[in-house]
């Protein structure tokens, strides 16, 4: 009689010893399985947005930055580059950037969050290569009444200093403006909209 309690009790012991050592075997198991349907940190590092600090860039010049692999272009522009947009409008495609794919804080002339700083992935929109940043006003080989803006020298596509293309080039569209948004007066996010904005 005594024998049969002693065997119950160690049966019950080692049954629920089994079960808990099975069970934790079995979640230890899962977890790499698990892990697999997560993106790897290189994965979730190259979608998560960047802080660009741009106190240093001086009017009038480009900056470029990486952001999912894209080029980004931020650029300080100058009072002289800005008077110029409103008058290249009638040579423009898209000049009021009505296309559905564009933030709808670039839906203004100078396409921008502030006048003065422009943020666009730097790519062009005919077939994914990267413009060159040509800031300076005057007559060039591809353009003899040039204002400054991007010239795309894989098939000659323009855009202006607001990265708007010009009509009768390969390119369909404005340059895109990604989301983003002013940290403070010397930061810029990328990736992130601004607060309210869509």
């Amino acid at each position: 009689m005594a024998d049969d309690s002693i065997n119950k009790g160690r049966r019950r012991f080692l049954t629920a010893s089994t079960a808990v050592i099975g069970g934790a075997g079995l979640i230890i198991t899962a977890i790499p399985f698990v892990e697999t349907w997560l993106p790897s940190a290189r994965a979730q590092a190259a979608g998560s947005p960047i802080t660009v600090d741009i106190s240093k860039i001086e009017k009038g010049q480009m900056v470029r930055y990486g952001w999912r692999k894209q080029p980004i272009f931020v650029i300080n522009r100058t009072p002289e580059q800005l008077q110029w947009l409103p008058k290249q409008d009638p040579r423009l495609r898209d000049p009021h950037s009505n296309e559905p794919q564009q933030p709808s804080y670039c839906k203004n002339g100078h396409r921008s969050i502030k006048p003065e700083w422009m943020v666009l992935i730097g790519i062009c929109t005919h077939l994914g290569c990267v413009p060159d940043y040509k800031k300076k006003v005057g007559p060039e080989p591809f353009d003899p009444d040039w204002k400054g803006g991007f010239y795309c020298p894989c098939h000659h596509s323009r855009y202006d200093m607001a990265a708007r293309v010009y009509d009768g080039v390969p390119a369909p569209l404005n340059m895109v403006v990604p989301p983003y948004h002013f940290v403070d007066d010397t930061h810029i996010q990328i990736g992130v909209d601004p607060k309210g904005a869509a």
